[in-house]
């Protein structure tokens, strides 16, 4: 996993309800844990855009449900930073599922922008993506 360019505001905390943007059969995510994500002790780990993320399954196809699955946040709706001095904000969040943690995305077709910071970080869930915002 390569390092993210800029200061991305970790924005969605574990336990957090995610929508995904993806046709793997999962429609919503709730976020159990951030890989590589060290904190102090008491404090809740929290995603931004790029990281990868343990979550549970909340609604979807049957088989898919109550599953733990990896999966990427690609959009977030707190502003973050770029090196450039641009923020950038979206409409709302959305994760995509992955197959397995190399970063291979589960669905083929995925709704609305993906971030750059993402397109660097994961290269395989890029070349899926219609827009890089």
């Amino acid at each position: 996993m390569k390092a993210v360019k800029g200061n991305v505001t970790r924005s969605l905390p574990s336990q957090a309800m995610v929508p995904t943007c993806d046709n793997s059969g999962a429609k919503l995510l709730k976020i159990v844990s951030v890989k590589g994500h060290k904190t102090v002790r008491g404090r809740i780990p929290a995603a931004g855009v790029g990281d990868l993320v343990m979550a549970s399954v909340k609604k979807g196809k049957l088989e898919m449900r109550k599953q733990v699955v990896p999966a990427v946040i690609v959009r977030q709706k707190k502003e973050y930073k770029r090196p450039d001095g641009m923020r950038i904000c979206f409409e709302d969040n959305a994760a995509v599922v992955l197959k397995d943690l190399k970063g291979n995305p589960k669905g083929t077709i995925f709704k609305g922008p993906v971030a750059k910071e993402v397109a660097e970080r994961w290269p395989a869930v890029a070349k899926v993506a219609r827009i890089l915002v």
